[in-house]
Formats: structure tokens, C-alpha cells, sequence
């Protein structure tokens, strides 16, 4: 059974004196069902789960009225079963294919806030109407680094990475486990795949089970562009979405570099022409922005950003070498060129795990940050990333040049160092825990 760290997230809403119910985003197979029924449900003893896209007749439960009352008579009477409303575990999964069932969710906000009603959905950013401030709106990325470790199930590694052992042992685990998750990513069933039987199949099998789970979710997703979306859109959908793992893969060493709209798609090389695919794939959780900023960095950040300039990445790293056809092998060899993107992808999507999103990067002259992390109070930290074993950081010498930051933080391929809080230096795998050493 995996562990997501959203479920204490959960919990606490459930332990709450009240609550609003709780609305799930994320992007298809990021395991939104299973962390609701199968982790979040072990806390009740009732679950009443409606899945809208598995039987759209369920619909027909809202159709009377929006009142809680009504709909919940309609619900036994459909389910054939007596529901606890006090104690029981609502779930209204894949709800953006019943929108008054969206709609309902202000009803049980405002009338029964005892109640624990969670709805979740891939296609939430796409929805007519949304029940602005009477949900708590979460978001689930594909499994971070750390849910990785914890489903590796080697306890004495989960041990050291929670307590951010800098050893050498723990380091060469650590960053061979990187590795894997570079190949693998975080998408629920190509983990589990990776995991299962780990001692008893081989390499080659364990891979190629991992490609094909790999392929039928690019499938999916293609399907989904033209299920919501038209015929021209749709196209020019899939058309960005192939198109970020090839800009990607054109930044070597180097930091990754702002999106160019010209030649993704025919006749179109402007950002207003691009930007209704590329706010779809955006509100369907397939993409992330960086914006760069070019001047002193302060807060709020977003005010130093342009709309039209910004940096891609793809929601999934393991998806992303798929598309790009990286096989294990070349993952493992760690002298290949393209091992810079692909370790800035993973950084900025466990940012985005974090909740730190869009995120931002800092440009000056020939000088390129890849991160720009804002701290509680206001102040912004510069965050260099360097994927191989070479930590000279250059760009971090000319931001501290000018802007004397009270502190600095590089990411490596070697192990490092949090002894001098005002410039530290950490492997990779430990991004996720930048928030707790920055207060």
C-alpha cells in the first residue's frame, strides 16, 4: 500500500471542527481515487463512493434538487444502502462529468459542514462553473522523490533520507535510487510496477513493463485532448504537449530556456496563437510554468514576470524520458549530456508538489538561476541547480555579487553540506526538504 503524503493533509480536514468538502485536482492516474478510498478511507468505518465517469446514470441523482437531504435520500435509494451522513466518507470521484454535482458542493458546504464530502477529478480546471471559497481545493502531483523512497519499502533508506543524512553510503543509495525515479517517475502504476517483485523479476522485464504502462498513459491522454476539446484544438494540443520534451532536450548542461512558440505548431508562432492549448494543458495539470526574471528579484514575484515569457516542463519526469525515448540504460550512464533538464524538470515538479507554483528563474547577461524560492517573509532565496558533480556555480557568484541574499542554496549530483545555513548545499534528492531548512 503507498503512501502519499496528502493524506495528512486529509486528515487534518477531517479532524477539523468544520469543514468544507474537499475538492481534488490532478492529472488523470495521479492516484486521487486510491489516496481518497483505499488510504484516506481506512479512517471511517462507511465509505459512499459515486463515480461519475464509470456510470454517468449517477447523474440523475441531482437532478430533483441540489439539497444536501435530497440528494443524499437520492443516494441510498439508488445504492440501495443507509448511509451514516454524520460518519460516513463521501467521495464524488471524477466529478467534472456531473457539474451539478460540482454545483451541490456549495449546498453541502453552507447546510452540512459536519459532513465529509471529498470530490475529485482530472478536469477540474476545465469546468463551466466552479463553487469558489466553498471548497478546500487540493492538488495531487505524481508521486514525489520521497513517496518513491517510501515505496522502495528499504527502511534503513527512508530512515536516512527523512533524517537528510549527508554519508557517502547513504549519498550512492540515495542518487541510484534518483536514477530509477528519472526513469521510472511518479505516476502510481509505473511505480508499483517498478517495485513489485523487485527481487524476483529481472531488469529488462521490470523496464519493459514500465514502458508500456508509460505508452498507455501518453494514449490516454491524447484521448482526453480530443474527448475535451475540438477537433483543431485537440491537435494543437498534442502538438505543445510532444513538443516540451523535444524543447527540453535542446538545453545539454545548460539551464532549460524559455519556451519557443515558432514551428510547434504550422503557421502559428506568437504566444496569443499558443496560448489557448498551452492554459489547457496548464489547467489539466500536464504542465508546469517557470517565469524568468530579468531584474533585482523581490516580492511579489509575479509582478516582475510577462506573460509571454516562460519556461516549460512536463508534470511527469519519467513520462518525459518515455517521450524522448531515454531508455534505463542511458538513465544509469550519468555522462550523458541530457541529464541537466531532465534534473531541472525534477526539481521543478517537486516544487510544485510542494505547492510552489509557478515558480521563477533569474536571468542576467550571459547569468542563468534555475529557481528563485520565496520564503515566508518575503525574502527571496536563489536556488542553482547543477546535475553532475561539478558545483562551480557561476551564476550564483554574479546574483551574490549584486544582490547580497542573506542565503543561497545549491542543488548537486555529489552530497553536500547544510552546516553554513547562509549558503547551503544539498543533493538533489533533497529539494522537497528546502521549505523546512528555510523557515
Amino acid at each position: 500500500m503507498m503512501k502519499r503524503l496528502l493524506l495528512n493533509e486529509l486528515i487534518d480536514w477531517k479532524n477539523s471542527a468544520s469543514r468544507k468538502p474537499v475538492l481534488l485536482d490532478g492529472a488523470r492516474q495521479t492516484g486521487k481515487s486510491y489516496l481518497l478510498e483505499e488510504l484516506f478511507g481506512q479512517q471511517f468505518k462507511q465509505i459512499v463512493r459515486l463515480d461519475f465517469l464509470e456510470q454517468p446514470r449517477l447523474a440523475g441523482i441531482f437532478n430533483d434538487s441540489l439539497n444536501p437531504d435530497d440528494i443524499l435520500n437520492n443516494i441510498e435509494l439508488e445504492l440501495n444502502v443507509s448511509v451514516d451522513r454524520d460518519n460516513a466518507l463521501f467521495i464524488f470521484d471524477e466529478i467534472g462529468e456531473c457539474q451539478a454535482a460540482v454545483n451541490s458542493l456549495k449546498f453541502f458546504a453552507e447546510q452540512c459542514p459536519q459532513m465529509f464530502v471529498c470530490a475529485s477529478g482530472s478536469n477540474i480546471g476545465l469546468l463551466g462553473s466552479f463553487p469558489v471559497g466553498k471548497v478546500e481545493l487540493l492538488n495531487l502531483c505524481p508521486m514525489t522523490f520521497e513517496e518513491f523512497v517510501w515505496a522502495s519499502e528499504q527502511t534503513a533508506l527512508i530512515k536516512a533520507f527523512e533524517q537528510m543524512s549527508m554519508g557517502k553510503v547513504a549519498h550512492d543509495k540515495l542518487f541510484s535510487l534518483l536514477i530509477d525515479y528519472y526513469f521510472v517517475g511518479g505516476m502510481p502504476e509505473a511505480v508499483g510496477s517498478w517495485f513489485d517483485g523487485v527481487d524476483e523479476v529481472g531488469i529488462l522485464e521490470r523496464t519493459k513493463k514500465v514502458s508500456q504502462i508509460h505508452s498507455s498513459l501518453i494514449t490516454g491522454y491524447e484521448r482526453d485532448f480530443g474527448k475535451y476539446s475540438d477537433k483543431v484544438s485537440a491537435q494543437h494540443i498534442q502538438a505543445i504537449f510532444h513538443n516540451i520534451p523535444v524543447q527540453l532536450s535542446k538545453n545539454m548542461d545548460d539551464s532549460v530556456k524559455r519556451f519557443k512558440f515558432k514551428d510547434v505548431i504550422k503557421k502559428k508562432d506568437r504566444y496569443q496563437a499558443l496560448a489557448g492549448p498551452i492554459n489547457w494543458l496548464a489547467k489539466c495539470k500536464l504542465l508546469s510554468q517557470c517565469y524568468p526574471v530579468d531584474c533585482e528579484p523581490s516580492s511579489p514575484l509575479s509582478a516582475l514576470a510577462k506573460e509571454n515569457i516562460f519556461k516549460l516542463f512536463l508534470f511527469d519526469v519519467g513520462l518525459l524520458g518515455h517521450m524522448l525515448a531515454l531508455s534505463y540504460k542511458e538513465h544509469r550512464d550519468q555522462g550523458f549530456s541530457y541529464k541537466g533538464y531532465i534534473a531541472e524538470n525534477f526539481i521543478q515538479n517537486e516544487l510544485i508538489a510542494q505547492g510552489v507554483g509557478p515558480t521563477y528563474s533569474w536571468e542576467y547577461a550571459r547569468a542563468e538561476l534555475e529557481f528563485l524560492y520565496k520564503c515566508d517573509d518575503g525574502s527571496i532565496v536563489p536556488v542553482e541547480v547543477k546535475s553532475g558533480k561539478r558545483t562551480r556555480a557561476k551564476s550564483l557568484k554574479v546574483y551574490v555579487d549584486r544582490y547580497q541574499p542573506k542565503t543561497t542554496v545549491k542543488l548537486i549530483g555529489s552530497t553536500g553540506s547544510i552546516e553554513d545555513k547562509a549558503a547551503l548545499v544539498l543533493p538533489l534528492y533533497y529539494v522537497s526538504k528546502v521549505r523546512q531548512l528555510l523557515g
